[in-house]
């Protein structure tokens, strides 16, 4: 979802009068830092800036993005699970090193006990894309196309273990159908070869692919959310279109997350402070245009999403058999 981050970053204001006129309820009396397991300039930094400048309009306070880069954003993650639970350092996690790293990584060097789940921020689907000369125009004729190349067929991923390699694994085990897995650096590479004919197929984020959509260059057969997407009236949830994928859902997710023992009155604080961000006119807006949704839930709520996360992924990563070594 790089590109939902890039746009919403230029879309949202720079002050949020609005939202600071209430007084906190809980104001820390030093800086604050958010550290964020990716590079700068990728959705997971941008909405931790997003959410830092929210919270520094709000506290008066200064909140600053510390990018830690490597290993899926494990690295990251174990810069939060070890300072103190006092609320000032905080962790812009996502899908991967909060859900799916559990079950990837034989030697992932934190549990999720180790952390305090604190608020969702947004999540959004993905979009299975095809060439749009591919003679495949509907999720029956996808499926049939794979069954008569078994085996044959290549689809593009932005890395091993990320949301655009296990979307199509778990949809290709509920068709029990294979194909061959080309993972890239990165979205902008992988569509490039989805352009040029040299992969059959891909399951993206559908902010970063949608202008493609639009310009006609690659087909959507169908989203990985629970429902259509306002952006895509007309493009089926995947879970619509074959019995087989009835139980199909998939969405890319981020969130802010604290170290283990966080004081509850701290988390509801900070909770509620995102949640303010969230239903901001402007902010709903923006994401509506994105194809994203303000991911808005209480502490007790994400707690029971990020779980059922976890124990969804570990049976898709389990059956294909996939264990990669934390570096």
């Amino acid at each position: 979802m790089a590109a939902l981050g890039r746009r919403a970053a230029l879309g949202l204001p720079l002050v949020l009068p609005a939202a600071a006129r209430a007084q906190p309820a809980w104001q820390p009396r030093s800086q604050v830092r958010i550290v964020v397991g990716a590079a700068a300039g990728g959705t997971t930094d941008i909405m931790a800036r997003l959410v830092a400048q929210h919270l520094q309009a709000r506290w008066g306070t200064p909140v600053v993005v510390e990018n830690r880069t490597g290993a899926g954003g494990t690295i990251g993650t174990m810069e939060v699970v070890r300072a103190k639970p006092d609320g000032l350092t905080l962790f812009k996690g996502n899908i991967g090193p909060q859900a799916i790293a559990y079950s990837l990584f034989r030697n992932l060097p934190y549990t999720p006990a180790q952390l305090t789940n604190i608020a969702g921020t947004i999540r959004g689907p993905n979009v299975l894309v095809v060439n749009a000369a591919t003679p495949v125009k509907t999720m029956a004729e996808f499926a049939a196309w794979l069954r008569g190349s078994p085996g044959k067929i290549s689809f593009g991923s932005t890395g091993v273990g990320q949301s655009t390699h296990l979307s199509p694994v778990w949809m290709l085990q509920l068709l029990q159908v294979e194909a061959i897995h080309v993972p890239f650096r990165g979205s902008a590479p992988a569509q490039t070869e989805l352009l040029s004919g040299n992969i059959g197929f891909m399951v993206d984020n559908l902010t970063g692919v949608i202008e493609h959509i639009r310009g006609g260059r690659v087909r959507a057969l169908a989203v990985t959310g629970a429902e259509r997407n306002a952006q895509l009236p007309d493009v089926p949830a995947m879970r619509e279109t074959l019995p087989e994928l009835a139980a199909y859902e998939v969405n890319t997710w981020f969130g802010l997350f604290g170290p283990a023992g966080l004081p509850a009155g701290i988390t509801a604080a900070l909770n509620a402070e995102v949640g303010a961000y969230l239903e901001l006119a402007e902010t709903r807006k923006r994401f509506d245009e994105l194809g994203g949704l303000p991911f808005k839930v209480t502490p007790a709520e994400f707690d029971r999403f990020v779980a059922g996360e976890i124990a969804k992924w570990r049976g898709v990563i389990q059956k294909e058999g996939l264990q990669l070594d934390a570096s």
